[in-house]
């Protein structure tokens, strides 16, 4: 039995709750005005069988002893723990060594880099060295104000001007190599990574910096743009530069212009367009675009036009495509999940800009012009159309049928059947084929892709550990594969709002410890749009370390889609034991006549169950 099972053991709902508030006896249960709303009715429930309270009021809300005294009080997880086992009796155990270690060696480097930004800002702005470097921001069109946003800096030509200032500060050379901020020789000797360069903070989603872009203005220097190395904090392939300022604008414009360098996402924020970010690297990754997406659906590639900026916008086109169309959204009928629609679930434009211009020279001298050809980006159906009868003979029977064959993976993606029908003809009567034969092609790879797509997963046919699994832990099992696949609560949300139920909520958990960390996880989202589980590690109280690493000791390494449909499993799972559990409490009340409406209340909540019942017997058994 772990702690907080021990804690629930020696302790009744009852006599925790009514030391809040008066309880009022109705037969086997309890009942008081909701402490969470104003009523002049009763609808607030305490029932005793299943140590559970429950609003049937405007809250709607309920769950165990730790919730309540969480919401009543204000408390977090830790705090109620605390205050709960000393009230039971029950000795806290400490976290492991490993575990505080671990947190205050990240704490530490995240520090130093902060520290870092700081120190090369402020030589920026003051130091006589930096004299070059503030000709070439204000050069650039960049305003104290875009400085100052930015916390854009300098870095000495001497190869310990940092050292030297963070030793001083009372950080490691372990600390600093750790960061990437230093480098270390053969010998044990170390030296600043960064000298005589252009400083360019990069941070996480959540603001926090994780690492360094740095230009240098030496005509000869090599390299033009010097990154930080791969550390615990910094990974250019799972990052994008600006999110951090950009997150909200994507989400209220429900749009994100995708672009190639730092500069050009501080010109567009400096001009004004907010919902702009850059790529770290010579294209996009499935990493990258897995943070935007969970802002937006909607993207705009906007790199360079010369040949190695169009060829970076069809790798970056590809990622996309490949990324978001691996996952899989499930569809339902009124009667249950049915499937998975293999549709791209997202709209891909190309910006295409003028010869001779980036971004960054575009929106400074013609910033209208940028939000026009934004505003315009082409489909990306026509942009990879033009772009194949450019380079082939469409003449050429061959060549005309490798053109066909390139479209229609991406008319497959078109959701709506009417606009890809529309772009399938348009390409037909271009290339001079008959509509009817092209239309075929489509159709016919069509029920192959949703053939390919049929497959299921279901528990009968799940291996024995998996079936043991979702019966002795089913909130864990869900954690598990939520914290492997982040897009999977999205996923399930949405197909629960299909089925018409409620979204996923933190009262779905009994164990407190897995509500604890699943709202950890919501918040970690929020702030990354595709953490690594390390985030959640830095924000979860240590009281929750040991379940957590149980948790992640979860290693299959599935597709995708499998890992969608074993947690919208999970989810469907924990939905129908809290219904029954709720029929059984509705019962009690009916019972005892004690709440007028408990019978239209039994009747939805069955109604409900239903529905969850349908969508797990007909997605889920063994075919």
């Amino acid at each position: 039995m772990g702690v907080v099972d021990d804690i629930k053991e020696r302790l009744d709902i009852v006599e925790v709750i009514s030391s809040y508030l008066p309880l009022q006896k109705s037969g086997r249960n309890f009942k008081a005005l909701c402490p969470f709303h104003s009523e002049k009715t009763p609808s607030f429930y305490v029932f005793p069988d299943s140590q559970h309270w429950h609003c049937f009021g405007g809250c709607a809300e309920g769950g165990d002893v730790f919730s309540f005294v969480m919401k009543h009080q204000g408390w977090d997880f830790r705090t109620a723990l605390e205050e709960l086992a000393r009230r039971a009796g029950v000795e806290l155990r400490p976290v492991t060594p490993d575990q505080v270690e671990r947190k205050e060696h990240l704490d530490q480097l995240r520090a130093a880099l902060e520290e870092a930004v700081r120190y090369y800002h402020t030589l920026l702005l003051h130091a006589p060295e930096a004299e070059t470097v503030r000709a070439y921001v204000a050069r650039r069109g960049l305003t104290p104000e875009t400085v100052q946003v930015f916390q854009l800096g300098y870095s000495l030509p001497g190869w310990d001007g940092l050292r030297a200032y963070l030793t001083g500060k009372g950080f490691t050379l372990t600390d600093l190599i750790d960061a990437g901020l230093l480098i270390e020789r053969e010998d044990g000797t170390t030296y600043d990574r960064f000298r005589d360069r252009v400083m360019i903070p990069i941070r996480d989603a959540r603001g926090q910096p994780i690492g360094f872009g740095a230009r240098t203005l030496d005509p000869d220097g090599v390299p033009k743009y010097l990154n930080s190395p791969q550390t615990a904090l910094f990974d250019k392939r799972r990052n994008l530069y600006g999110l951090d300022l950009a997150g909200r604008a994507i989400r209220d414009e429900d749009r994100a212009v995708i672009v190639e360098g730092y500069m050009d996402v501080m010109q567009a924020y400096q001009a004004g367009f907010r919902n702009v970010v850059a790529q770290m690297g010579t294209a996009l990754t499935e990493h990258q675009v897995r943070h935007l997406q969970r802002y937006t659906r909607h993207f705009v590639l906007a790199l360079d036009p010369d040949a190695a900026g169009v060829q970076a916008t069809l790798r970056g086109l590809e990622v996309v495509r490949e990324t978001l169309a691996r996952e899989g959204e499930p569809v339902f009928d009124p009667r249950g999940l049915v499937g998975y629609e293999g549709r791209l679930g997202a709209e891909i434009r190309i910006l295409s800009l003028p010869q001779g211009h980036d971004p960054d020279v575009l929106i400074k001298s013609d910033p209208e012009r940028w939000a026009a050809l934004v505003a315009e980006a082409a489909p990306v159906i026509g942009f990879m159309f033009q772009r194949l009868l450019a380079q082939s003979n469409p003449d050429d029977p061959k060549e005309r049928a490798e053109i066909v064959k390139r479209m229609l993976p991406l008319l497959r993606d078109v959701p709506d059947p009417v606009e890809r029908e529309a772009h399938a003809q348009q390409i037909a009567r271009a290339l001079g084929v008959q509509e009817r034969t092209l239309m075929a092609q489509l159709h016919q790879a069509e029920r192959q892709s949703a053939h390919r797509r049929q497959g299921v997963t279901g528990l009968a046919a799940a291996p024995p550990e998996q079936r043991a699994a979702l019966q002795a832990d089913l909130e864990g099992y869900f954690l598990q594969v939520l914290f492997r696949y982040p897009p999977m609560l999205r996923q399930v949300n949405d197909a629960f709002e299909e089925m018409g139920l409620a979204p996923v909520r933190f009262d779905d958990f009994d164990d407190p410890v897995d509500r604890a960390l699943f709202e950890a996880w919501e918040a970690v989202l929020w702030e990354d749009e595709y953490p690594s589980v390390g985030r959640l590690w830095e924000r979860v109280a240590d009281t929750l370390f040991e379940r957590l690493q149980a948790i992640l000791s979860f290693a299959d390494d599935w597709a995708n889609e499998r890992w969608a449909r074993e947690g919208i499993r999970a989810a469907l799972y924990i939905r129908k034991r809290n219904l029954k559990r709720r029929g059984l409490e509705l019962q009690s009340l009916m019972e005892e006549a004690e709440w007028a409406d408990v019978g239209a209340s039994m009747n939805e909540n069955a109604q409900t169950l239903r529905y969850v019942e349908q969508a797990l017997a007909r997605r889920w058994s063994a075919t």
